[in-house]
């Protein structure tokens, strides 16, 4: 798995928030990694404060001096600037995604105004989900200066829903543990009424009786589903616990991912194309607006 790592960088120590990540990940399941850096048509002459990069020269030296003090000797890392200046750099990311380096995991940084972030949850990730199956490593700023070099995977709190085509998350959290040697949570949330959104809401709000009865069989039908997939962890050769509880499913993956201090949270997403129901609605991008854990977006058919 992951064996081609993408990391988008715009020089800014924001965004180098990802390399640590990207490290830890190639030296566990040798990757070859990606450092890219897209040269924009009028560029500020700032980013998140810092200076930007906007000669393509300047550029290239500054993605190899990172390979040589981010990553240790045995990992391929490879610099790469696009020198076309580009308009919509979001696009040409997505462009260089799929055509050109073909990765199977790209890491960006959240954290800040403007740059990457609005990049991601504007462009990147729902051009990516919905014309790739590409998975996205989100990674935010710790807000410990003194980790800020730290990333190690060792808990992984691994939401399932009992949606047969949301596997793909689960087996990917399963392997990524194994290769990593990390204890995985695995955690159901089953909706009350009140927190039912969309056409279930509004079938909870006409026929509350119903859709109660509904929600308390989905909670009994919970507890083999959660022990049929413990049992596949342990077939595996990964540690884990499991939890199901009830309430509103983003605000509690959220706060389990808090107390329990994980490292990683890792979410299936749907490819919706032409839509932006992806981030307007869905649980994925709630997790990723109220959490500062990493986020690692699977998608799902």
């Amino acid at each position: 798995m992951y064996k081609h790592i993408l990391v988008p960088l715009d020089g800014s120590t924001l965004a180098e928030s990802a390399l640590p990540a990207a490290a830890y990940l190639a030296g566990k399941l040798h990757s070859r990694v990606t450092l890219l850096h897209v040269i924009e048509e009028n560029a500020p002459a700032e980013i998140h404060g810092e200076r930007h990069l906007t000669a393509p020269d300047e550029a290239q030296r500054y993605l190899k001096e990172l390979a040589g003090n981010q990553f240790r000797n045995g990992i391929r890392v490879e610099a790469h600037v696009h020198r076309e200046e580009v308009q919509n750099v979001a696009r040409s990311i997505v462009s260089h995604s799929q055509d050109e380096f073909a990765p199977d995991l790209i890491i960006l940084s959240a954290h800040g105004h403007g740059g990457l972030r609005d990049i991601f949850m504007g462009n990147i990730a729902q051009q990516v989900l919905t014309l790739g199956q590409i998975p996205i490593l989100l990674i935010d700023v710790p807000e410990d200066v003194s980790c800020k070099d730290c990333f190690e995977l060792k808990t992984i709190l691994l939401p399932i829903d009992g949606n047969p085509s949301h596997e793909q998350a689960f087996t990917s959290g399963a392997d990524l543990a194994k290769a990593c040697g990390s204890g995985v949570i695995l955690y159901m949330v089953i909706p009350t009424l009140t927190s039912l959104k969309g056409e279930k809401g509004a079938t909870g709000l006409f026929l509350p009786g119903a859709m109660s009865l509904a929600l308390e069989q989905a909670e009994e039908e919970a507890g083999s589903y959660m022990k049929e997939h413990m049992l596949r962890l342990k077939k595996a050769g990964v540690n884990g616990t499991s939890a199901i509880v009830r309430g509103d499913p983003a605000g509690q993956i959220a706060e389990a991912a808090k107390n329990a201090n994980v490292d990683l949270i890792i979410l299936g997403t749907h490819q919706k194309s032409g839509s932006d129901a992806f981030w307007s609605a869905s649980v994925a991008s709630k997790v990723s607006r109220i959490s500062q854990k990493p986020i690692l977006f699977v998608p799902v058919k």
